[in-house]
């Protein structure tokens, strides 16, 4: 099964996406996704221009070797518009085998460890009242895990908020927007968000907040202490991870769990993290962290030392990576919880899927492959628009990590 066209589709029905799509000499399609978020054309380039031209005539079948291929005989290894090309090669070839098998992808990777993955959903307000609320229209539409997001009085353009109960999508066309952030006022607010949530709906579903990457470790060790009554089923993203060292401040503090990982793109980005047991979450999204291929060798080393994932899933990754995911999650013995943000019509009418949301959880198609087509008369109906994410700045206007 030899490939004969590797092409690039680049559509925004409501944000950007960009989507590698396969064709073999048997005539099967495979898709990946290549959406890097405020960075989108960079990947499209990168695979369009040098990962393309390679992956014509190679063995459709060869996953294994074609990563390594790309990852190795580059030489510049790593980075997110590196690996977020490898990922969609990587999985648009999963997509292939699984066709060409006739199978679902999970059973490819060893069949069903679960029936479905739990998923979140985002729950956020302007006020702590509003977020209570949309907590509760989560809990009656039957989610089992919400994610909680206030705005902080006094700092406006708050992480999470999207105001007047709208989903949150912090890609805005045009240059970057400025948001600004205050530490102090947030430690002192967000426990209350949390006491008014378990105050109206008890302690029978899970909670979970992003900080965002915007604490140093001690400022995130005294909030994750604070949170603990609360009971959190995670706190995501505390600090930066560049400095890996730094959760062993967090955790000497702290018995509220840890997730992080979302824009890491390599087992190196989290090794420390896990073979040290600072972490208890790893959140690398499958396009961003090399493909299924590489996920499951982060996900190998994460079983060893009591890590569970907790995969990446906001609407910045569209349906194709969604549902690599759920092939993911249903097949490991450690996972945790999987993000869940519902894409828009737009978005489900260019990338028609066969998985489901049912009682709290996805479930993953039963369609041979990844379960997901892409309509290309619909996708040319949504030219690309240039979006940006925001830049953050303190009160003093110190650039501060967003």
């Amino acid at each position: 099964m030899k490939i004969i066209e590797a092409r690039v589709i680049v559509t925004s029905p409501g944000r950007n996406f960009v989507t590698l799509k396969l064709t073999t000499d048997e005539g099967l399609v495979g898709l990946g996704d290549a959406t890097l978020n405020g960075r989108e054309l960079a990947v499209a380039s990168y695979l369009t221009d040098h990962v393309c031209p390679l992956l014509i005539g190679r063995d459709a079948g060869r996953i294994e070797d074609t990563w390594n291929y790309l990852y190795k005989g580059a030489y510049w290894r790593r980075g997110p518009v590196t690996m977020t090309s490898i990922a969609a090669v990587d999985v648009a070839l999963w997509d292939l085998k699984g066709k060409a098998a006739a199978l679902p992808v999970y059973q490819l990777l060893g069949g069903r460890c679960r029936d479905a993955a739990t998923v979140y959903g985002h729950a956020n307000g302007e006020t702590v009242d509003e977020a209570v609320e949309q907590v509760g229209a989560y809990l009656r539409a039957g989610y089992r895990a919400v994610r909680v997001q206030a705005g902080v009085p006094g700092v406006a353009g708050i992480y999470g908020v999207g105001g007047h109960g709208q989903p949150y999508e912090p890609a805005v066309a045009g240059l970057p927007p400025e948001t600004v952030w205050d530490t102090a006022a947030y430690l002192r607010h967000i426990p209350d968000l949390f006491a008014a949530v378990r105050d109206k709906y008890g302690f029978d579903f899970h909670l979970l907040h992003d900080v965002h990457h915007r604490l140093t470790p001690i400022e995130a060790a005294r909030l994750g202490r604070d949170l603990e009554p609360y009971r959190l089923f995670w706190m995501e993203d505390p600090v930066p991870a560049e400095l890996q060292e730094g959760f062993r401040l967090i955790r000497g503090h702290t018995t509220t769990p840890i997730a992080v990982g979302e824009v890491f793109n390599a087992v190196w980005d989290c090794r420390q993290l896990i073979s040290e047991q600072l972490i208890d979450f790893v959140r690398t999204p499958v396009s961003h962290g090399g493909g299924i291929t590489h996920l499951r060798r982060i996900l190998g080393l994460a079983e060893l030392y009591h890590v569970r994932s907790g995969f990446h899933g906001a609407t910045d990754l569209s349906p194709v990576c969604l549902a690599a995911a759920l092939h993911v999650d249903v097949s490991i013995p450690n996972f945790g919880l999987q993000e869940y943000m519902a894409h828009s019509a737009e978005t489900d009418e260019v990338f028609p899927h066969s998985y489901r949301f049912e009682d709290g959880a996805l479930l993953a198609g039963e369609e041979p492959g990844l379960g997901v087509d892409i309509d290309e008369e619909a996708a040319a109906r949504y030219p690309y628009r240039a979006a940006y994410l925001p830049v953050n700045r303190l009160r003093d206007g110190t650039v501060h990590s967003w």
